[in-house]
């Protein structure tokens, strides 16, 4: 892998579904690239296509009925679409580690912690059960486990939700993966547990160098542990920037709906914004911009012209009409 190269470069990436009711677009033309040791924030709401891109990266889209149909997924310079099964096991938690968005069913309940961290381990590392058995324990003491001889013998359902998550982040960092992927890591935690796990992960990405893609509808969390963000609708980059930037200088109207409608601990009086309407059907997308039908600037080409993700600025890229002049268009 060159170092001038991104760690990871998603091109054009369609991901669809082929149901009897119809083809759902659930990704529609993503592209986005991650460095070594950045951390970038997809978020949007619920159905935009954030969770399917992460499994598409990972090779992981059920199919039938899914299937990725077009575009490139580069990882260190190599497309992970020409490697094979076998290939792709092998890089699945070695090169590229995912924390699933719940650790209850992502944990398997009738085995101990031990023996599904022991399985993963062995499966990447040459280590004898032994060895792997160590690893895990120095794992569990790394994410914050107190008494993890005690707790490696015990099963998933002996843990708070805090702790499982804890684990679940322990088994993706056993095998000292290049690539983080995390869904919605903190969705489920109360906020004292939320900080404690954005901690860990600013702390394990500094120690291992790691490369994080953030997955969460949490402009909190992206403000504070991610560089860039990319903000999805309906399964296309509606906004794509460095977080700094995108936080004072957001320009897509959807954007601005969702900074608009969480509070603001500077602000005395404020009254939060609602974004009108419902995310579209992605089996039956509308023929313009697919967020006109909510957009309060909508105009009467939004209606029929699906707009270009546009550089509008250095490294700032928007899909909007509002920007149509702009000067550089990304192909999608």
């Amino acid at each position: 892998m060159d170092k001038d190269e991104p760690l990871l470069e998603v091109k054009n990436l369609h991901t669809h579904f082929f149901t009897k009711s119809g083809v759902v677009k659930a990704v529609d033309g993503v592209n986005f690239t991650v460095n070594p040791g950045e951390t970038l924030g997809i978020v949007g709401e619920s159905g935009s296509g954030k969770s399917i891109t992460a499994l598409s990266i990972l090779g992981l889209i059920p199919s039938p009925p899914g299937k990725i149909v077009d575009g490139e997924i580069n990882f260190k310079g190599e497309n992970l679409f020409n490697k094979s099964a076998k290939q792709m096991r092998k890089i699945r938690g070695k090169e590229i580690a995912m924390v699933f968005q719940d650790p209850m069913t992502s944990l398997n309940p009738v085995f101990t912690v031990e023996k599904q961290m022991v399985e993963t381990i062995t499966a990447h590392e040459a280590l004898n059960k032994r060895q792997a058995r160590e690893r895990a324990l120095e794992l569990l003491d790394l994410v914050g486990i107190p008494d993890p001889k005690k707790r490696l013998r015990n099963y998933p359902h002996e843990f708070s939700g805090g702790m499982r998550q804890r684990v679940m982040i322990a088994m993706a960092l056993s095998c000292n993966p290049s690539l983080l992927i995390a869904d919605e890591p903190t969705t489920a935690l109360d906020v004292t547990i939320q900080a404690q796990i954005l901690d860990l992960f600013k702390r394990m990405q500094k120690e291992l160098n790691m490369a994080v893609v953030m997955i969460t509808h949490d402009l909190g969390v992206v403000a504070e542990v991610c560089d860039r963000v990319m903000v999805m609708y309906s399964g296309k980059p509606a906004e794509y920037a460095e977080t700094t930037h995108l936080f004072d200088h957001g320009k897509h109207p959807y954007t601005l709906g969702l900074m608009n409608s969480i509070p603001r601990i500077t602000a005395e009086k404020q009254k939060l914004e609602a974004i009108d309407g419902n995310p579209p059907d992605l089996r039956a997308l509308p023929k313009g911009c697919s967020f006109a039908p909510r957009c309060k600037h909508a105009m009467e080409n939004c209606l029929t012209i699906d707009p270009d993700l546009r550089e509008v600025e250095n490294d700032h890229y928007v899909r909007c009409l509002l920007y149509e002049d702009s000067k550089k268009a990304v192909s999608t």
